[in-house]
């Protein structure tokens, strides 16, 4: 993100007038890697080539935030593998890291990872601070530290289905879990803040949050999401999750969150109602059908589609409803990219 860029997103979350109005992804491995020209295996093995992708991607589409911005990640094997999960690589398909937690018995004893010494977390802080200079040479700076969220890790770690029997069936053991994935978190993202000096802004991913109903979202997602986003002192807290968003969404200023990325399902105007008008949307036309599957032509018109009834364009950046889909092509990028940049008027008429 260049520094006129990051001035730009916090006029936008400080409800700022920014015309033309601002456009955006959330970006990774899911997107980006292929549409470079590399496999995923590649991508995630060689510093150079993920910066080459990177560059490329800023260079070719420079008027587009894109999310966090040089993101060193490794899919969702970057934070399980912390905590002993073994990562499963592919050539060309997302990585997957497997299950450690046999039982909730097992959770009493899990011992707490250092970020600087266990998984793959100092792998990807390494690269960051390898290649930052290459980074700020092209005019750009590493803004964000990010992690998955405390519900998602440890659904990586437990399994999914046995991870949402555990929240109903021993509440006091699914606490246990969660405030240890916490500590790690926390501990993850001060590490990366202490690191690079450039950082001002925190990207949390859990789309687990959208499978609880409202009663276990105050119980289980609540007050460990607080602890993470009250982790760091910085003007940008960034909340993704394309699950179901209802959920959540009346929580989030208490959190202290001001981005939010969210599913496709809920329109503009509905998000808005639910997360107050202090959180600044990212969002919102469909990810897998219109900005991959579609035509420009079908682009443009999700644009202006996702846009009426939006009366008060402050605190908003057009985006995917979600992060950026797998097979999105350049063309529909651009497309993307100038139906943003329509006037009001035309959008009203």
């Amino acid at each position: 993100m260049t520094p006129r860029q990051w001035e730009q997103l916090l006029a936008v979350l400080g409800g700022g007038q920014v015309d033309p109005l601002p456009a955006g992804f959330l970006v990774d491995s899911p997107w980006l890697p292929k549409w470079a020209g590399l496999s995923l295996l590649d991508y995630f093995a060689s510093e150079t080539r993920w910066l080459e992708a990177n560059l490329k991607a800023v260079r070719e589409f420079p008027d587009l935030l894109f999310l966090p911005g040089f993101w060193s990640e490794f899919g969702m094997c970057s934070e399980p593998s912390a905590f002993g999960s073994r990562p499963v690589w592919h050539e060309d398909d997302f990585p997957f890291a497997e299950a450690t937690l046999a039982s909730a018995a097992a959770i009493a004893s899990m011992p707490r990872p250092d970020p600087r010494e266990h998984g793959l977390a100092p792998l990807l802080l390494r690269r960051l601070v390898h290649l930052r200079p290459r980074i700020e040479e092209a005019g750009h700076r590493i803004r964000f530290a990010t992690s998955r969220g405390p519900l998602n890790v440890a659904a990586f770690l437990m399994g999914t289905t046995e991870f949402m029997v555990l929240l109903k069936t021993e509440p006091a053991a699914a606490h246990d879990l969660l405030g240890r994935v916490t500590d790690y978190v926390v501990d993850w993202l001060k590490l990366q803040a202490s690191t690079i000096d450039t950082i001002g802004g925190v990207l949390i991913l859990d789309d687990l949050v959208g499978f609880l109903g409202p009663a276990d979202c105050e119980a289980f997602a609540v007050p460990y999401l607080k602890r993470v986003f009250g982790a760091l002192d910085v003007p940008v807290r960034f909340f993704h999750n394309d699950a179901e968003g209802r959920v959540c969404a009346p929580h989030l200023a208490g959190l202290g969150v001001n981005l939010f990325n969210f599913s496709f399902r809920h329109s503009l105007p509905e998000m808005r109602k639910l997360a107050g008008g202090k959180v600044t949307l990212l969002g919102n036309i469909p990810t897998r059908d219109v900005m991959a599957s579609g035509t420009p032509e079908d682009v443009a018109r999700a644009v202006r589609s996702a846009l009426e009834g939006v009366e008060d364009r402050t605190r908003l950046i057009l985006s995917c409803g979600g992060g950026m889909p797998p097979g999105v092509s350049s063309e529909n990028i651009r497309a993307f990219a100038e139906a943003a940049r329509v006037s009001p008027e035309r959008i009203k008429s």
